[in-house]
């Protein structure tokens, strides 16, 4: 069966105006959390992706009535008193956001069976934290037949719990299951994303009682039940740390609307030690690059850090820029999988663990190349963008889960990228 693909011409300057929609790993995440209260809540600010479409069928079949609004980009969901409380694999191994329906199932149902989750291939991403934080919180967990299991038939129970890495799924899933539980639970350690504290703020609405949000350490004193809302998505970070990338690589222009400079802090850092003009303006920001990218050093960490998911295209811009830089990634250890790609169209990079050297050249190479994963996806798009002639990158499915209507919004931008 042939698969949808980009195909990119190089050598345009990006310029004009781009919107930035719902953040991807908040949307997923805020749906699941519909799943604690009994009546409908709504989604606003929904991007238009695959993943969200994964959601969709995966609360369907968990018996809610959801209502897809892709126009208003709103998403309806009615939450009956009794849930399914079974995720299957067919769906769950296509999205690894499917696990955060683990803790409000826990939490509400007593008991949850979860696949073990699939996504992106860049490396593997273990439920230890999960599982240690749900059995601090009193539920019994086995993994049998490729499921998580999880019952707590007495309910859960507040506790103190540590994670030993800020993992931002882990906090997911411990705060929403911690919500309903027993008395009062601390999370130490915890992360600290944008979309963590679009998260928490949805479950104050809906009646939890947490404090210490947008800090490491998180006090959560469980109520007996909670009411559904209408929430607004945050908007998506690493989309508009995206455009900001294009703009540098391509020496555009770019302003980026609905943009919250405050959740990019270390990125916009970076691209102005690149050389970059970078001005904040009302809702969003604008980007101006003149001149060849002085290459860069990076180091991604979780937040405020340099964020993984930029962490592809950090290295395509390096890639075409003047002077060399260490790209060091700290969180997933498969995120240089796409680097074989980077070198099929020309670039030169050697990686040792997870540190990779980067060697600018003036241009890249056109060539046929393969999306490994969603952001190694618009990372090969934008080194075609700076390559001299046809690239086409396989696999544009992995586009889809992240990046709503891309190809037309870099058409927009005066670049010439067809889906093919």
């Amino acid at each position: 069966m042939e698969r949808d693909r980009f195909q990119v011409i190089g050598g345009v300057r990006l310029h004009g105006k781009v919107a930035v929609g719902g953040a991807k790993n908040s949307a997923l995440k805020l749906m699941a959390l519909a799943l604690l209260a009994e009546g409908t809540t709504v989604i606003e600010n929904v991007p238009a992706i695959l993943d969200v479409e994964i959601m969709d069928e995966l609360l369907t079949r968990l018996g809610c009535e959801v209502e897809h609004d892709f126009g208003a980009k709103k998403v309806s969901i009615r939450v009956p008193a009794q849930l399914q409380h079974r995720a299957d694999y067919d769906l769950v191994r296509k999205m690894r956001a499917s696990i955060n329906v683990l803790g409000p199932l826990v939490a509400r149902c007593g008991q949850a069976e979860v696949a073990l989750p699939g996504g992106d291939a860049i490396g593997p991403r273990g439920l230890d934290f999960h599982v240690s934080g749900l059995e601090r919180l009193g539920a019994q967990i086995k993994v049998e037949h490729g499921f998580v299991i999880a019952s707590a038939p007495d309910g859960l129970r507040g506790a103190d719990i540590y994670l030993e890495f800020p993992s931002v799924g882990a906090t997911e899933n411990l705060v929403t299951a911690a919500v309903l539980a027993r008395g009062v639970t601390t999370i130490d350690n915890a992360a600290r994303e944008p979309e963590i504290i679009d998260i928490c703020q949805m479950l104050i609405s809906m009646g939890a009682i947490i404090d210490g949000v947008g800090t490491h350490t998180l006090h959560i004193s469980g109520v007996a039940n909670m009411k559904p809302v209408v929430h607004t998505v945050v908007p998506d970070r690493v989309i508009a740390g995206t455009w900001a990338i294009a703009a540098v690589m391509t020496r555009g222009d770019i302003e980026i609307q609905n943009a919250v400079s405050e959740h990019l802090t270390i990125p916009l850092e970076k691209l102005v030690e690149a050389g970059a003009t970078i001005t904040a303006q009302d809702h969003g920001l604008r980007v101006v690059m003149h001149d060849r990218p002085r290459a860069v050093d990076v180091s991604t960490l979780p937040y405020p850090g340099f964020p993984t998911d930029l962490q592809p295209m950090i290295i395509a811009m390096n890639s075409i820029a003047n002077g060399s830089a260490m790209v060091t990634e700290n969180v997933f250890e498969g995120r240089f999988m796409f680097v074989n790609e980077m070198i099929r169209l020309g670039a030169d990079i050697k990686t040792d663990g997870h540190h990779a050297i980067v060697h600018g050249r003036e241009r890249l190479s056109a060539a046929p190349v393969t999306a490994t994963d969603i952001r190694a996806g618009a990372a090969l798009i934008l080194a075609g963008l700076v390559s001299d002639g046809e690239t086409i990158v396989e696999d544009a499915f992995h586009l889809d889960r992240g990046y709503p209507n891309f190809a037309e919004d870099l058409r927009s931008l005066g670049a010439e990228v067809n889906r093919i």
